[in-house]
């Protein structure tokens, strides 16, 4: 009995220690997937590090091995996305910091869409008083200026 006791209580710890080496390789690996989605391939070809899909590119084979190098270091995510920005500059970020002036590239889009907006309500309602304008003014005509020109109109395009 207690011989199947200790052997129980060795397969409780070799499974805990297996599910606890999966949780970190999985935390890892999501580390490494959100990570090398926050980062620009430096090929030139403008995509995500981990999407480049030039054939033999060296450049995303290379940052990702660095990326992935940093990860099993235990370096944090700022320290790795600092590190990226030492060497390769700012344009390596796929999306600007929230700081300083890059506030601007996150705010702009929804100020020149209110702007846009506006400018769309204005227009509207500049086209509403001309209208209204225009039907004062056909109203005013007098119905004998109108029958007029009516009779005008018809006699110059009878053929």
């Amino acid at each position: 009995m207690a011989r199947l006791r200790k052997r129980f209580v060795q397969i409780v710890i070799i499974v805990a220690v297996a599910f606890a080496m999966l949780g970190a390789q999985s935390d890892q690996r999501a580390r490494y997937t959100k990570l090398g989605h926050a980062l620009m391939c430096e090929c030139g070809c403008g995509q995500i590090l981990l999407e480049c899909n030039h054939v033999g590119c060296t450049v995303s084979d290379k940052m990702a091995k660095q990326l992935r190098s940093m990860i099993d270091a235990g370096q944090t995510d700022d320290q790795i996305k600092n590190a990226f920005v030492q060497e390769y500059g700012v344009i390596v970020l796929a999306a600007p910091t929230n700081k300083g002036f890059d506030r601007v590239a996150w705010i702009m889009p929804f100020v020149v869409f209110g702007l846009g907006i506006l400018a769309v309500v204005y227009v509207v309602r500049t086209w509403k008083s001309r209208q209204a304008a225009v039907a004062a003014i056909n109203s005013a005509a007098a119905p004998e200026e109108m029958d007029a020109m009516r009779r005008r109109a018809r006699e110059e395009t009878e053929v």
